[in-house]
């Protein structure tokens, strides 16, 4: 792939007979699975997918139109939509009967827009008067309501990545309402406005699902959670897709405010205007499907992360276990408790970055973008298991960045804490400024945010000789009453400026005379004048060519 593509299509799509009188074609976008319904299904479902394990073909009963059609996760269970008020189920589970059941929607003169699966047996279905959650019982052939919410419904999307469902309200269609759905419950997200270019008068439905689309983009953040992005609006123009990311949304049921923008460029050809596009790498015309994405193997990678993380995160936990039962000390429960064994299974974060990262960061060859967003995939799959990133691998995060002068990529990454705050980060940070000046104030941001570095602050802004600045600070932190006086005055001699001398030096004497009734400092070593002649601060004070540098 050349460097000015971010996409390009598949060799192998996904082929399928096209839509016609007698063969109806659909597309799930949570299976990634295409169904192409031949005569209502009576002489025959063909089903394919990205690959033959999730093809099938099947024959049912032509009971009518058939609007929509999904599989569950693992293709468990079938969804069969051919009126506005029911569904029809069909079990796939093997020993399990192979006939149907159907489930009517609860709420009264609504019609169904269509449904989602957020588990293998768990379905949603949105009305044009709110959304009922259920759980499905194949062995019973029953559902059982968990949960519903009354809301007028437009149009819905659905992020099957975090199981959310986003739903457009009002008459104008741009409120829009998410839901989160994980483990048999749901979550009713904040809901925001997208504002309109042009509001329309008398009212009416402004905003489509074509317009709307939404996608999950991996990333590290402090609560360590991932982020569904919306992407609003989605607009075809010429050969090229422009995207601009408007509200992310968090499953902790919090909207950020922050706004960025992300140009998308896909070259198609000149008869795309018939294709339908799936964010983020479906695309779907009148005979084939095909799939875009980024050379590489950056999903194999994040999967072998994963599986390295889980048992890395299982080893950690039984430490901390047997820990834990090493202090009750000896005792009912933990007589037996042995020491967990590390096995060569184990791979912690020194052995990743000692024997993998580092040397792959300096491979000849490959793409910085792609070293770049394996390393943070890494970072990714340790915060998705909760195992602390330690401060080396943001440091690798972070000379990669710089050997490859992506400073933008840099500040937005500390900006918005996708790299955590340390010390020794902070630091890192320090030594840039001569090739990275923003590096400066980034570093001492950190280290205020860590609010155990002050000292560490104090030096920073010291060594660069804004010693009345080292000085607000040491007082806005409280420590000024036992901080050492000689720091600061040593600081102020070497920058040859007598009045600030003077003004560090008075500033200490007020200090011991509030502390200690007296505006002398404590015997300290004799050197000589640090201003170098005798002193033309005020007639007040003696002049001497020698003083006493005080300790405090």
């Amino acid at each position: 792939m050349s460097e000015e593509h971010y996409l390009e299509l598949c060799e192998n799509p996904v082929q399928f007979e096209h839509a016609s009188n007698v063969n109806s074609v659909f597309f799930d976008e949570a299976n990634k699975q295409v169904f192409a319904v031949r005569s209502g299904g009576a002489t025959g479902v063909v089903v394919k997918g990205p690959d033959d394990k999730s093809s099938v073909a099947f024959r049912m009963d032509d009971k009518g139109e058939v609007k929509c059609i999904k599989f569950s996760i693992g293709n468990k269970i079938l969804a069969v939509q051919r009126t506005s008020k029911s569904v029809d189920l069909i079990n796939f589970i093997p020993d399990y009967p192979h006939t149907e059941f159907t489930q009517e929607c609860k709420m009264k003169n609504a019609n169904v827009l269509g449904f989602c699966w957020t588990n293998w047996n768990e379905i949603v279905f949105i009305t044009d008067q709110g959304i009922e959650y259920y759980q499905v019982f194949p062995d019973k052939r029953s559902l059982k309501m968990l949960k519903s919410q009354s809301i007028n419904v437009n149009w819905y999307q659905y992020c099957p990545e975090t199981a959310v469902i986003l739903l457009s309200t009002t008459v104008q269609g741009n409120v829009l309402q998410p839901f989160a759905f994980r483990n048999g419950s749901m979550c009713k997200m904040s809901k925001f406005e997208i504002e309109l270019p042009v509001v329309p008068k008398p009212a009416k439905l402004s905003l489509s699902e074509r317009d709307i689309a939404m996608a999950t983009m991996s990333r590290t953040v402090p609560s360590h959670t991932s982020l569904s992005y919306l992407l609003a609006p989605y607009t075809p123009t010429g050969y090229h897709c422009q995207v601009q990311q408007s509200f992310p949304l968090s499953l902790q049921c919090r909207v950020s405010s922050f706004l960025h923008f992300l140009t998308l460029t896909l070259t198609i050809m000149p008869d795309s205007s018939s294709w339908s596009v799936f964010q983020p790498d479906i695309i779907i015309s009148a005979s084939e499907v095909l799939e875009g994405g980024e050379k590489g193997s950056l999903p194999v990678v994040a999967t072998v992360f994963d599986k390295l993380n889980q048992v890395y995160k299982e080893y950690l936990e039984a430490e901390q276990t047997y820990a834990v039962a090493m202090e009750s000390g000896p005792g009912r429960g933990n007589a037996a408790q042995k020491r967990p064994i590390r096995t060569q299974a184990v791979i912690d974060q020194s052995d990743m970055y000692t024997h993998v990262l580092s040397s792959f960061t300096e491979r000849k060859g490959v793409s910085h973008k792609f070293i770049i967003a394996v390393l943070m995939e890494y970072i990714r799959s340790l915060n998705q298991f909760q195992i602390t990133v330690q401060h080396y691998l943001y440091e690798l995060v972070i000379k990669t960045l710089v050997q490859h002068n992506l400073f933008y990529m840099l500040h937005q990454f500390l900006q918005y804490h996708v790299l955590s705050d340390s010390k020794p980060l902070a630091c890192l940070l320090l030594s840039l400024e001569s090739t990275y000046p923003p590096a400066h104030q980034l570093s001492l941001d950190m280290l205020k945010r860590l609010s155990t570095a002050n000292d560490e602050i104090v030096e920073v802004l010291l060594s660069k000789q804004q010693v009345l600045g080292a000085l607000r600070f040491i007082r806005s932190v409280g420590g000024h009453d036992n901080v050492s006086a000689r720091k600061f005055l040593d600081a102020a001699r070497q920058t040859g400026d007598q009045m600030l001398f003077y003004t560090v030096f008075r500033s200490f004497q007020q200090r011991n005379q509030r502390l200690r009734g007296s505006p002398g400092f404590n015997p300290g070593r004799t050197r000589d004048d640090p201003t170098g002649h005798k002193s033309t601060c005020g007639t007040r004070h003696h002049v001497h060519t020698r003083i006493l540098v005080p300790e405090s």
